[in-house]
């Protein structure tokens, strides 16, 4: 057998409940009011607008130029030294669950509560996962995983903090995953993508902050030979036409990002205030969503799904609640009014 790791482990849970389900939840409550307000998820309510496509963006597949002119601008907006160290793919989910492939059997250790398909991509491909609490329970791992800004609590670890752990994974030839989807937002020195660290793979997201999940768009930056190696995993023209004609245009827009941060700051302070009439406490988030905790979650969770309100739930967790942002001021007094309701 391969010593590589390729089977499923017998105690992987075979899936996991996210965010923007509204299908489900809909079904459960049929008599809510129509269309669904949907704060489930952490992604921009107001997204970059789509720019022209070109014709053939979509009658041909895509060439080399046009995803060396995406990975050119990704490097330019994160600050990456050279295109070369940047991989482009369907989506970060690809890479979740490509990278657990590329490694043989391992001991793995993520950093949580956080991002829950980190742990199981890893768990189906055989290898041993163990959740911590503690950052330096990482260290002894042969691969350590980091959510930062953290999913969803927002915990956010200093650079020096993880170019200390890197150092120390790499001693053991380890391996540093650094997911950065929500960093986007955060101080320019949160991110480890413009001076990475030896042994590191940052993963970025483009669909988030740009509110354009549907693109299915995502970056892997790390040494060239290992940007190699997920290259070829992926095989060849693994993003489409479109996608690399949108994310081309919209990282080189530094005016409209500017203008989104300034924007999602304020929406931030505005939704806290709406939170604080639930007597609840507002225990973490990012620019994108808040998580709150509560003895009545559940209670809140379900008077807010009877308004035509879904917000996130984590079984794991009950006394916890994720709330995205409203997109419009429609939307705000939809949630002002539910809450005022739920209080």
């Amino acid at each position: 057998m391969d010593d590589r790791a390729t089977s499923m482990r017998a105690d992987a849970p075979e899936a996991i409940l996210h965010g923007g389900d509204l299908a489900a939840i809909s079904g459960r409550y049929p008599d809510a009011p129509q269309p669904w307000l949907d704060l489930s998820t952490g992604i921009n309510p107001i997204p970059y607008p789509v720019p022209t496509i070109p014709p053939a963006s979509w009658t041909r597949l895509p060439g080399k130029s046009e995803d060396d002119a995406l990975r050119a601008a990704a490097a330019a907006r994160y600050g990456v030294a050279e295109p070369d160290m940047i991989v482009a793919a369907p989506g970060t989910q690809a890479l979740l669950q490509i990278l657990p492939r590329l490694r043989p059997r391992a001991t793995v250790a993520v950093l949580a509560p956080t991002y829950e398909e980190h742990a199981l991509c890893w768990r189906r491909c055989g290898h041993r996962v163990d959740l911590v609490d503690d950052v330096d329970a990482l260290a002894g791992a042969d691969v350590a995983v980091i959510v930062n800004p953290n999913n969803p609590t927002g915990r956010l670890l200093t650079r020096d903090a993880l170019v200390r752990l890197a150092a120390t994974l790499r001693r053991r030839d380890g391996l540093l995953i650094v997911d950065e989807a929500f960093v986007d937002l955060s101080p320019t020195d949160a991110s480890l993508a413009s001076d990475l660290p030896p042994a590191t793979i940052v993963l970025r997201s483009f669909g988030k902050v740009y509110g354009l999940a549907g693109v299915r768009l995502g970056f892997a930056i790390s040494s060239v030979d290992i940007v190699r190696q997920l290259h070829d995993a992926l095989g060849p023209w693994a993003v489409s036409g479109p996608a690399l004609a949108i994310g081309t245009t919209a990282l080189a827009d530094t005016t409209w990002l500017e203008q989104t941060r300034a924007r999602l700051a304020k929406d931030c302070a505005r939704i806290d205030d709406l939170l604080s009439t639930l007597g609840c406490t507002v225990i973490g988030g990012t620019p994108l969503f808040r998580l709150i905790k509560s003895p009545s979650a559940s209670d809140i969770a379900e008077r807010l799904a009877r308004h035509g309100i879904h917000v996130r739930r984590f079984p794991a967790q009950p006394d916890w609640l994720r709330f995205g942002l409203p997109g419009d001021e429609a939307a705000w007094q939809r949630l002002a009014q539910a809450l005022g309701s739920a209080s």
